[in-house]
């Protein structure tokens, strides 16, 4: 009876050992990504004991693993957004690909308000500028100069571009150049003046058109869906890439923790005086914060318990690889790939779902960058001492959601877009050069949020699509049955008979 007992015992902690492991290996990412995270705080701080922020050559050599993580991932982004479209777009059935897009749209736009609303309520509320502050805080970097109407035209063209090749690596947008007039007489005094004209004209940014490279592969995913058969090789190419691509992400993914330490490393060594910088900007950094933990802890969570009835925080859980990537780069179009590698293997998200949800979601859907340039615009109106009336709110509101579409999704794009929204409401658009020096550490949690919020999309639409795509599914099946039918049936039949081969079929049909 001992025996036993012991043999038992035996095989219940190699039961538990083999769990343990397995756990183990599941999260093993997961785990070295939260380390990174905390070794690379821990490496920045001991390091601005031996650096300075003008430290540029060693800032720049430390931060080197970093820039090789974000030159891998973005290296794939373009395949996997490509590949990923036009095979998810060929695959759905057409009714499904325009409820789907419709779906997604919708959900967007509304999780999109909501943070600016959540924004603009906290930033009210708390009250974090006051005119007597723009004395103490200190400008840094520069702001650029944008129009809301050229900024929408720009947002608009960008999805039809001129050459696909060159939507790869730059972006067509418009410049503005300050030119004086001719002379002209002045009819009071007869004196000669001139007077400075804004003169309009196009020029290329760098920077991948995604935007414009998302439109094109959906229409051609389309096209390839009506072709049928024709459109066969078409989408067995593109569904070969992207599986290709894949196996290069689960490759590189390995590399992430590393990557990770020495960017968050060089940004703390690079900062200038931390704690100078959490006194200036303190009480405003805890507004975009609050704002951000309401919208990604409450709303969305509460969002896709509704939609679904399932446990949000078990979603969440398999999504920490990507949150902590995206926390670690800033970049949620670095992210891209481990969020869809999440989203497939770990939540089970349909995969034709995830491959328009995700590459459209991380070029548009942007909840955390609204609610940012909502504070922010609010907080820069606070310090200049000016009041808005109800209509500047609805202003900032509209403009900060319509903005957000158009920030790239690359590190402290946000920036860009908050000078639209200033723009819009009259503020002083260098005013941006105030919330520089903290604006690193925000693009952090906000670019989480956008993730989050990109993940939650495609959670609920894979939801709300699940019967859709599982009668495709069978038919999917039923068609590869057929064909196997088909093919055995024809090898059958060329089958020799008992024994004969056709050859020699023929040779005695011909005797006969």
């Amino acid at each position: 009876m001992a025996s036993g007992d012991s043999v038992n015992n035996g095989r219940q902690r190699s039961r538990g050992m083999k769990m343990a492991r397995k756990i183990l290996m599941d999260n093993l990412l997961i785990i070295l990504i939260i380390i990174a995270v905390f070794i690379g705080v821990g490496m920045g701080m001991g390091l601005r004991n031996v650096w300075t922020y003008e430290d540029y050559k060693e800032i720049f050599y430390l931060e080197f693993p970093g820039r090789l993580l974000l030159n891998m991932l973005k290296m794939l982004i373009l395949p996997l957004v490509i590949s990923s479209l036009v095979t998810g777009m060929a695959s759905i059935g057409t009714q499904a690909t325009g409820k789907l897009g419709a779906a997604a749209v919708t959900y967007y736009m509304t999780t999109t308000l909501f943070a600016v609303i959540i924004g603009i309520v906290l930033v009210l509320t708390i009250h974090p500028g006051s005119s007597g502050d723009r004395e103490k805080l200190r400008r840094e970097g520069s702001s650029t100069n944008a129009k809301p109407l050229d900024s929408l035209l720009d947002l608009v063209s960008q999805c039809f571009p001129e050459n696909l090749v060159s939507a790869c690596f730059e972006r067509r947008v418009t410049d503005i150049e300050i030119v004086q007039s001719d002379p002209r007489i002045n009819e009071t005094d007869g004196t000669n003046y001139t007077v400075d004209l804004e003169k309009y004209g196009l020029k290329s940014d760098s920077g991948t058109n995604v935007l414009g490279i998302v439109v094109f592969s959906i229409a051609l995913g389309i096209v390839i869906n009506h072709l049928g058969e024709e459109g066969l090789p078409l989408k067995r190419f593109f569904s070969s890439l992207n599986s290709a691509t894949m196996i290069l992400i689960n490759v590189v993914i390995w590399y992430t923790p590393f990557g990770i330490m020495f960017l968050i490393a060089g940004k703390f060594v690079a900062t200038d005086d931390i704690g100078q910088v959490l006194s200036d900007l303190g009480k405003y950094m805890g507004t975009v914060l609050g704002g951000l933990v309401i919208h990604g802890f409450i709303v969305l969570p509460l969002m896709y318990f509704i939609a679904t009835r399932k446990n949000p925080a078990a979603f969440a859980a398999n999504m920490a690889k990507a949150l902590f990537t995206a926390w670690g780069t800033a970049s949620s179009s670095a992210t891209l790939p481990l969020t869809m590698d999440c989203l497939v293997k770990k939540n089970k998200v349909n995969v034709n779902v995830v491959r328009f949800v995700a590459p459209v979601g991380a070029t548009i859907n942007m909840d955390g960058t609204a609610l940012y340039e909502a504070v922010a615009c609010i907080f820069i109106a606070q310090i200049n001492g000016m009041d808005l009336s109800v209509a500047d709110v609805i202003i900032v509101s509209l403009t900060a959601t319509a903005a957000a579409i158009g920030a790239a999704g690359v590190p402290q794009a946000g920036l860009v877009t908050l000078v639209i929204v200033l723009t819009a409401v009259g503020l002083p658009t260098e005013d941006v050069t105030f919330i520089l020096s903290i604006d690193w550490f925000l693009d952090r949690f906000r670019t989480t949020i956008n993730v989050w919020g990109d993940s939650v999309g495609a959670g609920i639409l894979n939801h709300y699509f699940r019967n859709v795509f599982k009668e495709e599914d069978e038919d999917e099946t039923n068609d590869s049955n057929f064909q196997a039918d088909e093919k055995n049936a024809s090898e059958k039949f060329d089958e020799p008979m008992n024994g004969i081969t056709n050859e020699a079929f023929d040779a005695e049909l011909t005797k006969m």
